[in-house]
């Protein structure tokens, strides 16, 4: 768990969690509209040597920007209870690594392994957690909160 008490501290923390991604991997960002899921997706972008501007993509459902590997930004608020109207392999099961925002709203069927980064709002700034789903989770969450 880990506390953010400014916009730098959370992009920090998504930098540091970008570093230490390899291919295939999938976070899930829960949270709060305004909670910060965008700006710790900028960390990641960071950490995974992405020099293009992240944005939300709220309005276009999935935004790709190349790194040290690709980056797939998905949000899925709009897509609702259609999960399939979007091709979800090919972010999940590609090359690079897959980052949705408000994925709990597509279940748990559309992957076995993944990383759930909840992030909640205090009183002054955010608190980050993770859950890990699958084994390559349970490492990567591991690796983020001994080191």
């Amino acid at each position: 768990m880990f506390d953010s008490y400014t916009e730098e501290d959370l992009i920090a923390l998504g930098r540091k969690i970008g570093e230490k991604l390899t291919a295939g991997q999938v976070l899930v960002l829960t949270g709060d509209l305004g909670a910060g899921k965008t700006t710790l997706t900028k960390g990641i972008g960071q950490g995974l040597g992405v020099t293009q501007m992240i944005k939300s993509p709220t309005y276009t459902i999935v935004r790709e920007y190349e790194g040290r590997l690709p980056l797939y930004h998905l949000d899925v608020y709009r897509i609702g209870d259609d999960p399939d109207s979007i091709d979800l392999d090919e972010f999940l099961f590609g090359s690079g690594v897959t980052v949705i925002e408000w994925g709990q709203l597509l279940g748990q069927q559309f992957t076995n392994d993944y990383v759930e980064v909840v992030i909640e709002r205090l009183e002054e700034g955010r608190r980050v957690s993770f859950k890990a789903h699958g084994p390559s989770a349970q490492s990567l969450v591991k690796e983020l909160t001994n080191g």
